[in-house]
């Protein structure tokens, strides 16, 4: 039996008990190594259901957090995917591990190459940059599925324009404290939005974010 295995199948339990049903998404956070991504001070919580710190002031989000909103964008094998907020490379891989097309954007440059080696030991074709995720990512749009794992105070414009055609995009916004998740459907040149419960994020600092 590998290491953690059975915290990582209680893990996935619990997560069912919340609600989580999507078989991929569950399959994804049944297979992915959680403790590979936080720090070495915290690797015997990492199949706590909650969010750890991992530097640069920011946070590996709990485990509840990440399936939610992987299960509300609703992607699938093949969907290109544009993750903002790479942070520990979790939920970049989260979502290579179910087929799709992971385009990633990290600010702080750090985190970022941290998360790049994981990717590199993982085998794993994940496109990354450092910058401005609240602009987007120009150059590989239109995106099936967008997932924002900052909060922001408002839908950026930028993100709005780069989903395809029944693309979706999910995204906490709120003030700095508390946040709800906003997950947006692109049909045609109109938006149908719906908003979940409250979440806390870090703030998505950017052009289009927080300053």
């Amino acid at each position: 039996m590998g290491r953690f295995e059975s915290e990582r199948k209680d893990l996935i339990a619990l997560l069912e008990s919340k609600g989580i049903s999507d078989p991929a998404v569950l399959g994804a956070m049944g297979s992915v190594e959680r403790h590979l991504f936080v720090e070495p001070a915290f690797i015997n919580r990492a199949y706590e259901d909650s969010a750890l710190p991992i530097g640069h002031e920011q946070t590996i989000s709990q485990p509840y957090t990440v399936a939610f909103m992987t299960q509300a964008l609703g992607s699938k094998k093949g969907d290109k995917v544009l993750e903002v907020g790479t942070g520990s490379g979790y939920q970049a891989v989260i979502l290579a591990a179910m087929g799709c097309r992971v385009f990633t954007i990290e600010r702080h440059l750090g985190l970022l190459a941290e998360a790049r080696k994981i990717f590199d030991r993982m085998k794993l074709r994940i496109a990354s940059k450092g910058g401005d995720g609240t602009i987007g990512w120009k150059e590989f749009a239109p995106f099936d599925g967008i997932i924002v794992t900052a909060g922001a105070p408002e839908i950026p414009e930028a993100l709005k324009q780069q989903l395809a055609d029944g693309g979706k995009l999910v995204i906490p916004v709120g003030d700095r404290d508390v946040q709800k998740v906003v997950i947006m459907k692109r049909v045609g040149d109109s938006y149908q939005t719906e908003e979940t419960y409250g979440f806390k994020f870090v703030p998505l600092v950017g052009k289009n974010g927080w300053s």
